[in-house]
């Protein structure tokens, strides 16, 4: 009871920052849904998209280390509130596309831009810098299940309108929902009035030095690098899962559905890993959650999907899903304080978004090969396994060292 009635001053701070957090991860999730018939509407093909949606992304993981940086020199709010904004116009520009570079600059460089202004690493970095010591990964467990819940809201909203009045309509219902992410991020952006953070002993004082020790670091590297691979299979789901649900000529409603049950049971993942996260090896953690991750792909794609199986395979992909979040942020926290923090997770989120740009892009171009999903879907389980076989050998090695 002591540790929840120190929240209550940062109570709203923490709500703003999840709902900031959920409604940009929930629309970004939820635009495959758009898919099959806005390809058939504009006459682009499936790999155009996918490629706009890598070009998210890849813009997104490129400039998440810069927004990191920003905030330690602007503050929070004023680069949360330019990211909401950018949101709305995203979206508007992909709901009046008139073509591939409608959905380019929409789906693509705008959203990945916004997002990167207001997704994990800031909501993170928001909530490990406003919470106690003892609290912290639990808190951030909390903070990243209540931004799992966005993809629960969007998905069905989305799918309901695009069905009743086509899919302009559906986008132009994300526009006002990105337009509610504005007071989340002004409410959040009160952790700018927080005494300034001291400098450790030994805490590189610089971006460009921060950057370097990260790199230097080998658990770090062994992070980040299995990070390519989490985000690689995560976005291959978000952008083709429901295409392979329409392949399969299963209900078109069922990959809202799916995307849905995966945000509902991202909720019960980001809470548990929250929790673990606290108790236990934050790195082995993140290994057993990738083989596990990459062992219910295979037994799902493996065997035709029904709706039963699909429902099941989106709960415990979902349960699997964000709990990697609290997981990499308190991992950071731990090598490296919170002053770079925003930053170095933004680094790590890097290599996350180019696994993101590789599943998304290159499952498009393997499906427009090959006409199936098949190669690219075992070429995900495959080095997943590899990549959370590395990382739990590694954290069981060589556990982590925390910052002074």
């Amino acid at each position: 009871m002591t540790g929840l009635r120190s929240l209550r001053p940062v109570a709203a701070m923490l709500f703003g920052a999840a709902l900031m957090l959920s409604l940009a991860m929930g629309l970004r999730q939820s635009l495959g849904i758009f898919m099959p018939a806005l390809t058939k509407d504009l006459g682009i093909s499936v790999s155009q998209f996918t490629l706009a949606v890598a070009v998210q992304n890849l813009t997104w993981g490129v400039l998440q280390p810069f927004s990191g940086a920003a905030v330690v020199r602007w503050g929070y709010r004023p680069v949360m509130l330019f990211g909401c904004a950018m949101y709305a116009v995203s979206m508007l520009t992909l709901a009046t596309a008139g073509g591939f570079l409608g959905v380019l600059f929409g789906a693509g460089f705008g959203v990945g831009i916004a997002v990167s202004c207001t997704g994990s690493a800031l909501a993170m970095a928001i909530t490990a810098r406003a919470v106690p010591v003892a609290l912290r990964s639990n808190v951030m467990g909390m903070v990243s299940a209540g931004g799992s819940l966005g993809a629960l809201i969007a998905a069905p909203i989305g799918q309901a309108l695009a069905q009743g009045h086509g899919w302009r309509a559906g986008i132009f219902g994300f526009v006002a929902l990105a337009l509610m992410m504005l007071p989340g991020a002004w409410v959040a952006g009160r952790v700018d009035g927080m005494a300034a953070l001291p400098v450790v002993h030994g805490e590189a004082q610089g971006a460009r030095a921060m950057l370097g020790n990260a790199l230097r670091r080998p658990a770090f590297v062994v992070m980040a690098l299995a990070y390519f691979v989490c985000g690689m299979q995560l976005v291959f789901l978000t952008t083709h899962l429901p295409s392979y649900l329409d392949l399969c000529g299963m209900d078109p409603m069922l990959g809202a559905q799916a995307l849905a049950t995966i945000g509902a049971f991202n909720v019960l993942g980001s809470l548990f890993f929250g929790w673990a996260g606290g108790r236990w090896n934050k790195q082995a953690l993140l290994g057993l959650l990738y083989v596990s991750r990459s062992t219910v792909l295979a037994v799902y794609f493996s065997t035709p999907p029904t709706m039963a199986s699909t429902l099941l395979f989106a709960g415990v992909m979902g349960f699997l899903w964000l709990g990697v979040s609290p997981l990499i942020a308190g991992s950071v926290v731990e090598m490296f304080g919170l002053r770079w923090q925003a930053m170095v997770s933004g680094l790590a989120f890097m290599s996350h978004q180019l696994g993101s740009f590789t599943g998304a892009f290159g499952g498009g171009v393997l499906f427009d090969l090959s006409g199936s999903y098949e190669l690219a879907w075992r070429l995900g389980v495959g080095l997943g396994l590899a990549a959370g076989c590395a990382q739990l050998l590694f954290a069981l090695m060589r556990p982590v060292r925390a910052a002074a």
